[in-house]
């Protein structure tokens, strides 16, 4: 049953109300027509409880403008929704397509920075955000009182005598939801294992991230991923207003897990009283980054969960490189939610605990 504007509703009483169901919820399809961003397919959700989303097919089924009740949730780039076509992949040129948003996606067969692996030299965090999407589609659906919106397709990564990926997608919300459901399924449809590296990207901005904003998860211990971050390794979990020529942090996180094998962090704003909370399995995203970004311009928290703690050299010298057999298939499930007032961020204070204060 939704709930809308703070009243629960059958989709009897709903109907009633409305002459189409897309005067509350929706998802269409549009097209960029001018710039780099030209010919860039977007599907636009709305939700009728203040979320908003948009989807780009063009560029792997990530998730690029959000917001909540008008206000943005998501951090965008100066680059915008630029075309796969100028994906640049050595180094860091990958910088030069990254929209920021709220999710994108990195590996699926390398991330984080560049490095030479395996004699292969790999660039920044991978391929598959600037890999277009196949066989989408969106299903608008009652089921029972709840109505639901799915948007789905499939993402290949393959290469002539390398590895082949292909990594099936969903993102679902509904009607009166301030959430929503990623799915991934990421199978070796190849005939060799290959190396799976997956970070999934979710960049928060302002106003959301601001100086009244502290960053509340079950961490047991943190590790800085050079001497910059290392030297305000006790501010980690709070923020500053935008700095001239701040240079970015890198934390990585050991989290605790709940009874249900679960973990949640969240990004509060107690000034605005207003955050986003992450929620995934320990078992699929065994890692956890924090991407701290101060700058002007460029002011972010990157909130990353996947299964990488460095580069792909670095991952396989050490042994925790993950690999995928052919045939086999790997599953990544990643809840996206906004909290709206003190009771919602009191509520996720008390599921996340205070594990937070513990910091190795």
């Amino acid at each position: 049953m939704a709930n809308l504007f703070d009243i629960p509703m059958k989709k009897k009483e709903i109907l009633e109300r409305v002459g189409d169901i897309s005067q509350l919820c929706d998802a269409r399809r549009r097209v960029y027509v001018d710039g780099k961003s030209g010919g860039v397919e977007t599907i636009d959700v709305t939700t009728g409880a203040g979320l908003a989303f948009t989807v780009l097919p063009s560029r792997g089924l990530d998730i690029s403008a959000a917001s909540f009740r008008g206000e943005p949730i998501a951090w965008r780039s100066s680059v915008g929704d630029v075309s796969a076509a100028f994906f640049e992949p050595e180094g860091y040129g990958w910088l030069r397509s990254f929209f920021g948003g709220l999710l994108t996606t990195c590996g699926m067969t390398y991330s984080s920075h560049p490095c030479e692996d395996d004699g292969e030299r790999l660039g920044l965090h991978g391929r598959i955000s600037n890999v277009p999407a196949e066989d989408v589609g969106i299903v608008k659906t009652w089921d029972g009182d709840d109505y639901r919106i799915t948007v789905s397709g499939t993402v290949r990564e393959p290469a002539v005598f390398a590895h082949t990926l292909i990594l099936t997608r969903s993102i679902t919300t509904g009607l009166g939801s301030t959430k929503l459901l990623i799915g991934d399924s990421v199978e070796n449809i190849g005939f060799t294992k290959s190396p799976l590296m997956m970070l999934y990207h979710v960049n928060i901005g302002w106003p959301i991230v601001s100086e009244h904003t502290r960053l509340i998860s079950p961490t047991v211990s943190v590790k800085p991923a050079d001497n910059e971050a290392r030297r305000e390794i006790d501010l980690w979990s709070t923020f500053i207003a935008p700095q001239d020529g701040y240079k970015e942090r890198v934390y990585f996180h050991e989290m605790a897990e709940d009874a249900d094998g679960m973990v949640t962090v969240a990004l509060v704003n107690d000034h605005t009283e207003r955050g986003v909370y992450l929620s995934f399995s320990k078992k699929e995203f065994p890692h956890f980054v924090q991407w701290k970004m101060m700058s002007k311009g460029e002011y972010v928290v990157g909130i990353e969960p996947g299964n990488i703690t460095g580069h792909r050299a670095h991952m396989r010298k050490e042994g925790t490189l993950e690999f995928l057999e052919p045939g086999a298939r790997r599953c990544f499930n990643l809840e996206i939610g906004v909290l709206d007032g003190v009771k919602a961020i009191r509520a996720i204070t008390g599921r996340i605990g205070r594990r937070n204060t513990d910091r190795g």
